[in-house]
């Protein structure tokens, strides 16, 4: 199983769309700064999650959350 997450910024409240095979260990990655993008934000807080039954669906899905006005979907129906 592949996962699509995001997380939310308790520095600034904002907004990170990622996807992996583990949610937890990449939540710990996120807060220890070992994912470089986000580090200056951290900690975060998991906001949400979903399952996708192979790599190319949750990839594909990722892209689609991180587009544009995507982000005022993510806030109307996802959070």
């Amino acid at each position: 199983m592949y996962f699509v997450y995001i997380l939310e910024s308790q520095k600034d409240r904002s907004l990170y769309v990622g996807s992996t095979e583990d949610v937890k260990r990449r939540l710990v990655e996120h807060n220890s700064g070992k994912a470089k993008y986000s580090s200056s934000k951290r900690p975060y807080t998991l906001k949400w999650f979903c399952a996708f039954p192979n790599k190319i669906q949750a990839l594909a899905f990722e892209k689609y959350l991180k587009q544009g006005s995507r982000f005022a979907f993510v806030r109307k129906h996802l959070l």
